[in-house]
């Protein structure tokens, strides 16, 4: 199909985006040229302005705009409760779910020798600095269910244990091969509510 090399241009990187196809991007593409200009200028300086102003928290590696995310930074949060989890994404459905009061430490990815993804590759060093330096009383391991996910909690809830940190998992009810991101918020949170020490 012929298309001008602007709309093409644009159809080309819409097609990166993830989970978007040539039919997707073509439909976004062809909504963006018929409506208002103002509604797309708007698009387009969201996606300036978080490019900009977003990095990764300097204590957990959330996102943040400060230093530190809204949760580090909250005096409402359980600082003796430290979440683990894979990515920033990971946070959202968990939070949504009311069950956790704690902290997080984003590892920015799961073990995949495969992959070529390592412990040197993951915020595993600055977790267990963090672990050294405050008060923490249990980590709960909310990685995702699949096997690189298992091997990561593994992994950490060795390097835990013999801290005398109480090391704790998501309980069953998260589909084996899922990810978190995905997961309804009763499943998730019966999930927090009866997790289990390893």
């Amino acid at each position: 199909m012929y298309a001008a090399p602007a709309i093409q241009k644009l159809l080309d990187e819409l097609e990166r985006l993830p989970g978007v196809g040539p039919k997707s991007a073509q439909r976004i593409a062809y909504w963006l040229l018929n409506t208002d200009k103002d509604i797309a200028l708007r698009l387009s300086e969201a996606i300036v302005e978080v490019k900009e102003s977003v990095h990764f928290c300097a204590r957990c590696f959330n996102y943040a705009e400060d230093e530190t995310c809204e949760i580090c930074s909250s005096t409402k949060r359980d600082a003796h409760i430290i979440c683990v989890v894979s990515e920033p994404r990971d946070i959202p459905p968990i939070e949504r779910t009311a069950a956790f009061s704690g902290v997080y430490h984003v590892l920015g990815g799961a073990l995949s020798p495969i992959e070529g993804i390592g412990p040197d590759n993951l915020h595993i060093a600055e977790l267990l600095q963090r672990l050294a330096s405050e008060t923490v009383t249990e980590v709960l391991l909310a990685t995702n269910p699949n096997v690189e996910g298992e091997t990561t909690a593994t992994y950490l809830a060795r390097l835990i244990k013999p801290l005398g940190i109480t090391v704790t998992r998501l309980a069953s009810g998260l589909p084996v091969g899922g990810d978190l991101e995905f997961a309804d918020e009763v499943t998730l949170g019966r999930a927090i509510e009866s997790r289990r020490t390893l």
